[in-house]
């Protein structure tokens, strides 16, 4: 448990008990509480038995290159490995970092390296809610052996309990340890004309909260200027740059103020890349510089080290000096559009406490080792590819997690910039939540379904995936359900007998007239003149009917209406409820079902001589290939679509199929794409794509998205050898999204090179080659 320089918490000593005991345990708590904790305890137990194995999962490379650079500075480099796809170091160590994804692949695989396994430690274990990945969490707790035990470490999440009732279900002894004490207490503030005014009275101490009155007053426009809280009235005095006509601090003012308050480092949360980008262009223009002359020394011999190995041209493209500059001023941008190597420096210098402010997008909140003393949220919504939505009080607590340094700061800082259509009891609402359910994103794939099948059988595979989280949710959820049904039917009795008429059936008579009053309001509907007289009709039967009805002559007849009206909505809710049962019993297997008989119906499944479901030729070939469009490319490679394209067309080819564009981008015309046998192999695939869809929607799955050729012509250039700079300005994308769609492809083709016939694995290969150069390999290490 090296790097913990302070006692154990509650929480750590209750799970490292559990551990020694030979438990499993799911903890719970929040970010930079110190749950990694509980892991290196598990990693020091292993390494105390000759030959026991640990394997360290983290659902991101960074996070899990992080990891393995701390194992190897405690146990040596000889004891550690690292798997993620880039790198295959030291895999026979006895401590081995790996993304989710490469211990799921083992496990199909039945891999030598899973010998001697005595822990599996499951980082950021709530992922399993990530509709993209999710599922490959599942896919890990449900098929490691029940001898290995499971470490699983999770964000605080309102439902622990019932996740770690799964992880009993399917795992054995496996003990829950919830903790929502945070190490370092958060303090939070509203940013409004220039001050900071605390949020609640009282800061979070017990279990309630009271806001604090001046706030309410300053949202409801009788801000009086003065602001609460330790020493701030004197930090508040000097005047500072307003934003033209709105009275508040623009980005450079509120860093100053920050400075003078002893609130930096802060992490400031845009949620837009160009918005991290514009932001940190904003504050280096004012002049702004927070870091000393020796700190700007080690921080220009630190990038400088990083980075010796770019060529210059490449650095030049990079924007490399404007962004060194902005270091050496110590402030900075955090986003997916950086090269993974200036990601990684900018990490390293602001846990260095070189980078004094950070403008991040909310990608850093998710696990990677960075906290602030302050976390400043310039707005409390964002895009979700779709449209702006609040954020929701999970991802609050998420982002505010980064602030307060443990054995740095007594509490942490949020700050929220004040704007005008805020609501002021919908943001304390908001900051005092801690509601984070965790929700299984589990859903049966081709790949999924043809190495089950292989290991276990149809029908063993159909009770293995109904115990899924996924299934375990919905199972819980109809018992919920069920017992409504039951309350709702027993009411249903009742107002049936209150109905009741001597006379005749009640139910049929109000039947009658339920028709006939929805046929009198859709008479006032426009129509056709057929479909008037046809109403007309069926309304002068109706009436006949009702006249005719014995009960129409009860004198208690209205009375009995309006039991029969409750009757009526009831019913409709009972069976609403109904079907919903209906469609959660069984729904993970029915998914399964569905894509088992598309399977059969391309003749990767086949029956034995015994009539059992088994893998043909093509199904083994699926067995290896991991992704969303496994069956696609599979199919693709049955039928010879790609054999006659090279090394750059076909890396081209992998990039449409992995590549998801953002919602404003669209495919290339085909004009603009590689020309010869690449366009014809590109029409051959999405016709075959098309075809595959109708089938899957026919059997009621989803369906996918069209291939997305946005980025295929540049991906073909870039292996053909051209320049950064131009392969850049082909893709109008920043270097690293380039870099991370250029793995996704690397990913495939490696794939490909495994699977294909000797031709295409070839080509598969010369192709991988030739993305894995300049920026790209730099990054793959």
């Amino acid at each position: 448990m090296q790097g913990q320089k302070f006692a154990l918490d509650p929480f750590q000593r209750a799970a490292a008990i559990s551990v020694e005991a030979g438990n499993g345990v799911l903890v719970a708590a929040p970010t930079g509480a110190g749950k990694t904790v509980v892991a290196e305890f598990a990693i020091f137990a292993a390494m105390q038995t000759e030959k026991q194995k640990v394997f360290y999962t983290a659902p991101m490379k960074a996070l899990s290159n992080q990891k393995y650079s701390e194992l190897v500075e405690t146990y040596g480099a000889d004891q550690v490995g690292l798997l993620t796809g880039d790198a295959n170091i030291n895999s026979g160590a006895r401590i081995v970092v790996m993304t989710t994804e490469v211990l799921r692949n083992m496990l199909y695989a039945g891999s030598s390296l899973l010998n001697n396994l005595a822990y599996v430690v499951m980082d950021e274990v709530h992922y399993l809610a990530d509709r993209f990945r999710g599922a490959v969490w599942e896919e890990v707790i449900i098929h490691l052996p029940r001898s290995v035990r499971l470490i699983a470490l999770s964000a605080t999440v309102s439902n622990a309990e019932e996740f770690g009732d799964w992880l009993q279900a399917v795992r054995g002894n496996t003990e829950v340890i919830v903790s929502e004490a945070r190490p370092v207490p958060l303090d939070q503030h509203v940013l409004v004309r220039g001050k900071l005014v605390d949020m609640f009275e009282t800061e979070f101490r017990g279990d309630t909260r009271t806001v604090n009155p001046e706030f309410i007053r300053m949202a409801h426009g009788g801000f009086q200027g003065s602001s609460r809280g330790r020493g701030r009235r004197e930090r508040d005095r000097r005047p500072r740059r307003p934003l033209p006509g709105s009275g508040q601090l623009d980005r450079a003012g509120l860093v100053e103020l920050l400075g003078e308050s002893d609130l930096l480092p802060a992490i400031f949360f845009v949620f837009s890349r160009n918005g991290c980008d514009q932001a940190v262009r904003q504050v280096l223009r004012t002049g702004v510089r927070l870091t000393t002359a020796e700190e700007r020394r080690e921080i220009r011999s630190i990038v400088n080290d990083r980075t010796r190995t770019l060529r210059d041209e490449d650095l030049a493209v990079l924007d490399f000096w404007r962004w060194r500059d902005g270091l050496e001023r110590g402030v900075a941008a955090h986003h997916a559009g950086l090269l993974p190597a200036f990601k990684e420096v900018v990490e390293e210098l602001f846990r260095r406490k070189l980078v004094k402010v950070v403008f991040a997008t909310e990608t850093l909140a998710l696990g990677i080792n960075m906290p602030a003393r302050t976390v400043v949220l310039e707005k409390l919504e964002k895009f979700n590819g779709e449209a702006r939505v609040p954020i929701t009080p999970g991802e609050y607590t998420q982002l505010t997690g980064r602030a307060g340094r443990r054995g740095i700061d007594v509490e942490g800082h949020a700050v929220i910039h004040w704007r005008e259509e805020l609501n002021a009891e919908a943001v304390a609402s908001l900051a005092s939540k801690r509601t984070y359910p965790l929700r299984s994103s589990f859903r049966p794939t081709y790949n999924m379904a043809v190495n089950l099948i292989d290991q276990f059988g149809r029908n063993r595979t159909r009770n293995i995936l109904e115990s899924s989280f996924a299934q375990f949710q919905a199972d819980r959820a109809v018992l919920g359900l069920a017992r409504q049904v039951q309350e709702q039917r027993a009411s249903l009795a009742g107002y049936a007998e209150s109905m009741a008429c001597h006379l005749g059936d009640f139910a049929e008579y109000s039947r009658i007239r339920r028709e006939l009053t929805d046929i009198e309001r859709k008479s006032n509907e426009h129509g056709s003149k057929a479909t008037q007289r046809r109403r007309q009709d069926r309304l002068t039967e109706l009436r006949g009917q009702m006249r005719e009805h014995p009960c129409h002559r009860c004198p208690e007849r209205e009375q009995h209406a309006r039991w029969a009206e409750r009757w009526w909505k009831l019913k409709r809710s009972t069976d609403s409820l109904t079907r919903q049962i209906n469609e959660r019993t069984g729904a993970v297997a029915r998914v399964f079902d569905r894509v088992t008989d598309v399977l059969k119906d391309r003749e990767y499944l086949v029956k034995d001589d015994n009539g059992a479901l088994v893998l043909s030729e093509s199904g083994r070939i699926l067995k290896r290939i991991y992704g969303e469009r496994d069956l696609l490319v599979a199919e693709s490679l049955r039928r010879g679509l790609w054999r006659e394209l090279d090394a750059p067309q076909l890396a081209a080819m992998a990039c449409a199929l992995v590549y998801e564009p953002r919602r404003d981008e669209g495919n290339l015309d085909e004009r603009d794409l590689p020309g010869g046998a690449f366009r014809d192999a590109l029409r051959a695939t999405e016709e075959l794509w098309s075809t595959l869809d109708d089938t899957e929607r026919a059997h009621q799955l989803p369906g996918s998205e069209p291939l997305a050729t946005g980025l295929s012509h540049a991906m073909f250039e870039w292996v053909r050898g051209r320049d950064l700079d131009q392969v850049l300005r082909e893709a109008d994308m920043a270097a690293g999204d380039f870099v991370r769609w250029s793995k996704q492809t690397i990913d495939l083709l490696d794939q490909l090179a495994n699977v294909a016939d000797p031709e295409v694995a070839t080509v598969a290969r010369r192709a991988l080659n030739g993305v894995r150069r300049g920026i790209v390999a730099y990054s793959s290490v």
